[in-house]
């Protein structure tokens, strides 16, 4: 059986912060490994686009590294159950 939706998906959703870390190690890698033989093959264009890259995936890294570091309200274990959607009493 499926449970039913409750509507506050968007409130008590969880990112999977280690998944999106270790697909940035991923495209890290590539980016320096496309910036570094594109510029030594000498294709200037491709080299700067792979840098650019390079940059987004460095922020991007940063971004995640820091909400893993904020602790289990941003990367909650598994022990900590689901936030509770704030309840509005009717004014």
């Amino acid at each position: 059986m499926v449970p039913m939706r409750t509507g506050s998906e968007p409130v008590t959703a969880r990112s999977a912060l280690r998944a999106r870390f270790w697909l940035s190690v991923w495209g890290l890698f590539w980016a320096v490994a496309g910036t570094a033989l594109f510029a030594l093959v000498g294709r200037p264009g491709w080299a700067a686009a792979c840098g650019v890259l390079w940059l987004v995936v460095t922020v991007d890294m940063t971004v995640i590294l820091r909400h893993m570091r904020q602790g289990p309200h941003f990367q909650p274990g598994r022990d900590v159950p689901p936030y509770r959607p704030p309840e509005h009493h009717g004014t």
